[in-house]
């Protein structure tokens, strides 16, 4: 009887640790928004525009690490990432000006993208056999919900205890321990002898003239932005419309005794529930078209934010919230790599979908810039919800004539 490969390899386990401490720190910039704003008496939009303009340099990061992992080595790429996430936060730390803070975060964004999805997943990937591939993609990305679950809460305890700069200080240490994994993070590139021979530029050429990719490009916008938006803004955003509600509720019970605490809650219940979600997603599309699970997603967050804005805003409706969004949080991530790996293959994966993250950031970048411009212009976040929830609706149209077939080596060699 042929022994069945193992689910759980040393380069899974490694790339579930950098990723869930990667986003457990960047989980939690939405917590630091506040006291940092009330500090220097900065507008919503300036320390929104710092959090939008790491987003952009993260996607903007992304293909470049891919590219970088796929020339120079996938351990290369996580050092230089995670030497320049440090950087960013501790330059970060000594920022006084909006100006200053908001370039020191294009740092904290590339760094973000050497220690994040792009390159992690394109290392799981390869490890993983073509059996257990899309587990260990829904695996590796639950892993980063796993680190929102605690990202945020944990701020939230650290600034009691420290000042933000010091916090700061603390996270970048956090990160530079991550290179000592890395010997574990040691992936084989299976590949046929025909796609090892085939170059980036062929490769990068067929995808962007085949529509399938362009549409999987667009879709991931709306991802992008609604994730963004209310990791960045959805604590301030319960701290100011439940500040009454939660002074006399039953959350006092559960030790949830302000709206800051509760809104470092609803962030770690969107981790928390994705976890599930995650992993079902990854389980799911090893059994069904990921096309046709990639619009019912966008389908649901659509509904779920929706239904959310025009509900009376209260405690329950914000916890009820956070579990339905985040059962469909991060479900999109194995779905999404899983399904450019099915059609172009796994030598160029990083790279590939590294430049279709990009639209996933600009989206990111678009949805916490809008929620501090809008907020400081309507004094409401309002407007910026019913926009995640139209190019929600887009997303979920887009996705329905991707061609799902896998693209032959020999067709992506001739069509150069």
């Amino acid at each position: 009887m042929e022994k069945q490969p193992s689910l759980f390899t040393p380069v899974l386990i490694t790339g579930c640790v950098i990723i869930m401490v990667s986003f457990a720190i960047r989980a939690s910039f939405g917590v630091f928004q506040i006291p940092i704003a009330d500090e220097f008496g900065w507008a919503r939009s300036e320390f929104s525009l710092a959090i939008a303009v790491q987003n952009l340099a993260w996607g903007i990061g992304q293909p470049i690490f891919g590219a970088i992992a796929e020339k120079v080595g996938d351990r290369k790429a996580i050092i230089l990432g995670a030497i320049v996430y440090a950087a960013g936060l501790v330059l970060s730390s000594f920022a006084v000006n909006p100006e200053a803070h908001q370039l020191y975060e294009i740092l904290v964004g590339f760094g973000i993208a050497g220690t994040g999805f792009g390159v992690i997943l394109a290392v799981v990937g390869r490890a993983s056999s073509d059996e257990n591939r899309s587990m260990s993609l829904a695996i590796a990305t639950a892993a980063g919900s796993a680190g929102q679950v605690f990202g945020a809460p944990v701020a939230e305890w650290m600034l009691r205890l420290m000042p933000w700069q010091s916090v700061f200080l603390v996270f970048a240490g956090v990160v530079l321990g991550l290179v000592l994994l890395l010997p574990l993070m040691r992936a084989p590139a299976p590949a046929s002898r025909a796609e090892l021979e085939e170059s980036m530029g062929q490769i990068l050429s067929k995808a962007f003239r085949d529509p399938s990719y362009t549409l999987i490009f667009l879709g991931f916008f709306s991802c992008g932005y609604q994730l963004a938006f209310v990791t960045a803004h959805f604590p301030a955003f319960i701290t100011e419309m439940c500040s009454p509600i939660v002074s006399g509720s039953a959350l006092h019970d559960i030790g949830i005794t302000t709206t800051s605490a509760l809104g470092a809650v609803a962030i770690s219940l969107i981790g928390l529930a994705n976890i599930a979600g995650t992993l079902a997603a990854g389980w799911l599309g090893k059994r069904y078209s990921k096309k046709y699970l990639l619009a019912s997603i966008y389908t649901g967050r659509t509904i779920i934010a929706a239904a959310f804005i025009m509900t009376p805003m209260t405690p329950s409706t914000v916890l009820l919230f956070s579990v339905a969004m985040g059962a469909l949080w991060l479900a999109t991530v194995p779905l999404t790599s899983g399904l450019i790996a099915h059609i172009y293959g796994l030598r160029y994966m990083g790279t590939l979908y590294g430049i279709v993250f990009f639209s996933h950031q600009l989206g990111s970048f678009f949805g916490v810039w809008l929620g501090g411009r809008m907020y400081d212009i309507h004094g409401d976040y309002t407007a910026v919800w019913w926009i995640g929830v139209a190019v929600g609706l887009f997303s979920a149209i887009v996705h329905l004539p991707v061609r799902e077939e896998p693209m032959p080596v020999a067709a992506r060699a001739s069509a150069t």
